[in-house]
């Protein structure tokens, strides 16, 4: 007889398709398992040049193939790959925040805020909601209304409905943008499949497979981005603040004692009768001037104001608990000057003088454990007052390297910095990890755009021989001083422990800035070992289970238990295939739902060949008893799978997580079973008779197998 060659045709064109659509997922497989020994030489390579060029030959020779090959390979969930879960809730009162005018923030407002930030962590309500209830219940009947503390823009336009409405917009682009911020994040970070999702108003869902260093993926998540270049003022009007905050809490302790107030010295008058806002503006001129040289400071410091000796008498304990129950604040951390001669030498200042020099640097640092006390008191309404209202405290972002060699103990110097930064992140373009050729450390170079390449030439102009921080996140990483006019548009942020530290870096600012920051609410992590014993139990599971079923068929219905094998392995194949095509990703609950198929697969050839050999107990030919016992078969097949398709739809309409990754691999089963139950067994039967077959056995009495 002739060959069929449209029944060859259609069980060898799945068979191609199929596997054409699983070569990315083997050829991916093969370079992620060379990407990972690239990344162990660069780790064996430590911080050093090496270390980049290994990195950066991988991504040179098989980078792009890598990316490209990811986009159309199949994808592992969670639970077999490993890797983490996460939710992310934008802090939508911290914008608020940010959005309102700092000259006109008050203590009514931080109530307000304080107040809305402790509803906000015990509900899921929208958090502009609460702060509008929490407004209207403790800062309106002071007679405050939102248009006392949020710019109002065109004054012919304002209203209280206006600001509420840009506050809602402007809540609503911060999540969109944070979700598509993350994403560049993500993708330029190299995690492969994630599955990012908005939930409700402000959360984002966040599936990474894959991930290894949790650590630096909490950073890189949580990092808000926001570049800022500020002028430092570690100058005589913050040193006259912080002295006015020992007075201001010494006084507080004096009268929790129930003891009679300090009597001020003349300067001490002078100096608690300066409003904090002509804090800012002081000249020179109004404060005295100490000795230029560090003797004359030194020896200016030891004098007081009156001939007394406060602490004569008292032993090196006592002198030490008076002087901080006098200096609350200032002996929190170390205070360091150094006079404006070249080559003058830093010396230590103590606040024990009224008379600040107006002239030279200070320098504060203060170790790890002193922090929170310290944070403490400048985020306290009442001191916020003391402080100049257009400066900043700001601490560094990493400890004294050298002390903490030296010593195990993490010291951090802190700057008074301009308020408002000269420029922002948003000017730049582009970043890149390197190495600084003098130091050999990492460092990341930043390139600005032309707008931001000129201001950049004019801001360091003007500022020679000045200190200009560069911040990012409220932490300092660099303060270097203006040697000279810098054009072209680069700069670079050093600081950075290692390359991975570098690398994210690199990441964020070329992702840009959060428009309100994100923290980290849920957080589930799967370890990469814990995936792979699921993919060996699901394995080991799916192949008992397959082996159970090929030995039986081939024991029950003989030569056509073979054929009905190879359509259950066919049907196998073809849903790992077609969930590859449709990018979808396959989890535990999949397997579960692959196996599931499989026993579905196998009752539909039970049916048909149940029905082929009913017809040959009558006596029919073999090629009538299989055209009959499909026929009779073929409506007891469909309803069995509609009837679970429907389910699985539902499940997959209403369910979530586990529950959709299971009803998604049922669904394509359902499909893919009633092709290879009903044409490829039909096919391969008709290929067997068309190629001169004559016998046939289904398990019936032999007898009877004839065609």
């Amino acid at each position: 007889m002739k060959l069929n060659w449209g029944k060859l045709l259609l069980v060898i064109l799945p068979v191609v398709a199929a596997i054409a659509v699983m070569i990315p997922t083997y050829q991916a497989s093969q370079l992620e398992t060379k990407e990972k020994e690239f990344r162990n030489r660069a780790l064996k390579a430590g911080n050093s040049e090496d270390s980049l060029a290994i990195i950066e030959e991988f991504r040179r020779l098989h980078g792009q193939d890598l990316t490209d090959l990811k986009k159309n390979q199949l994808k592992l969930g969670l639970d077999l790959r490993g890797g983490m879960y996460v939710t992310l809730e934008a802090d939508i009162v911290k914008l608020i925040e940010e959005t309102a005018q700092s000259e006109s923030i008050d203590e009514l407002f931080i109530a307000v805020i304080n107040k809305t930030k402790e509803d906000a962590a015990s509900t899921d309500q929208d958090g502009l909601d609460i702060f509008l209830k929490n407004f209207n219940e403790i800062a309106r009947p002071k007679g405050k209304s939102l248009i006392s503390y949020f710019d109002i823009g065109d004054f012919r336009d304002a209203s209280e409905e206006k600001i509420i409405e840009r506050l809602r917009k402007n809540a609503d682009d911060a999540i969109d943008q944070a979700q598509e911020v993350i994403r560049q994040r993500i993708d330029q970070f190299g995690v492969s499949e994630p599955n990012i999702q908005k939930v409700g108003t402000n959360r984002i869902i966040l599936e990474l497979p894959g991930v290894e260093n949790q650590e630096q993926m909490r950073n890189l998540l949580q990092t808000t981005a926001r570049l800022e270049f500020n002028l430092v003022k570690n100058n005589a009007d913050i040193v006259r603040a912080f002295t006015r905050i020992d007075k201001f809490l010494a006084e507080q302790l004096r009268k929790r004692r129930g003891e009679a107030p300090k009597e001020p010295t003349a300067v001490e008058q002078a100096v608690e009768s300066i409003d904090s806002i002509t804090v800012a503006s002081q000249t020179p001129a109004d404060t005295a001037t100490a000795e230029s040289d560090t003797t004359a400071l030194a020896d200016g410091q030891k004098a007081k104001s009156d001939t007394t000796n406060p602490y004569e008498g008292l032993s090196e304990d006592e002198i030490r608990k008076k002087h901080t129950e006098e200096h609350p604040f200032t002996t929190l951390f170390a205070t360091y000057f150094v006079p404006p001669q070249e080559n003058a030498r830093w010396v230590e200042y103590y606040y024990t003088t009224d008379d600040v020099p107006t002239e030279g640097e200070f320098s504060f640092r203060i170790i790890k454990d002193s922090m929170d006390r310290f944070n403490e008191i400048l985020n306290r309404p009442e001191i916020r007052s003391f402080i100049p209202i257009d400066y900043k405290i700001v601490v560094e972002a990493k400890p004294d390297k050298r002390l903490l060699k030296e010593s195990n103990v993490e010291v951090y110097e802190f700057y008074s910095l301009k308020r408002d930064p000269e420029l922002t992140g948003e000017v730049i373009t582009d970043a890149l990890q390197s190495f600084d050729p003098t130091t050999n450390a990492p460092m990341v170079n930043m390139t600005m755009n032309d707008e931001g390449a000129d201001r950049w030439a004019r801001i360091t102009g003007a500022n020679l021989k000045k200190r200009i921080a560069i911040v990012l996140d409220e932490r300092v990483y660099s303060a270097p001083v203006v040697q000279a006019k810098i054009t072209g548009g680069r700069s670079q942020i050093t600081g950075m422990a290692n390359m991975e530290e570098a690398r994210l870096l690199e990441v964020v600012l070329k992702a840009g800035a959060l428009k309100a920051p994100v923290k980290i609410i849920e957080e589930r992590v799967v370890g990469p070992s814990l995936g792979q014993d699921s993919i060996n139990a699901g394995f080991r599971a799916s192949m008992a289970g397959l082996i159970i079923v090929i030995i039986y068929m081939v024991f029950y219905y003989n030569r056509a238990g073979l054929v009905a094998d190879f359509a259950v392995l066919l049907n196998i194949t073809l849903i790992i295939s077609v969930l590859t095509a449709l990018k979808g990703t396959l989890t535990l609950p999949g397997i579960a739902g692959i196996v599931l198929t499989m026993g579905m697969a196998v009752d539909a050839n039970v049916l048909i060949f149940e029905r082929i050999r009913e017809e040959l107990a009558k006596g029919r030919s073999l090629r009538s008893a299989i055209d009959e016992g499909f026929g009779k078969a073929l409506s007891a097949i469909i309803d069995g799978n509609i009837t679970t398709g429907i389910t699985a739809f539902i499940l997959l309409v209403f369910g979530s997580g586990p529950i959709q990754g299971f009803a998604t691999t049922l669904l394509i089963g359902i499909l893919t079973t009633l092709f290879t139950g009903i044409l490829i067994t039909r096919a391969l039967l008709e290929l067997q008779l068309s190629g001169g077959a004559t016998k046939f056995s289904f398990g019936q009495p032999k007898e009877t197998a004839t065609a």
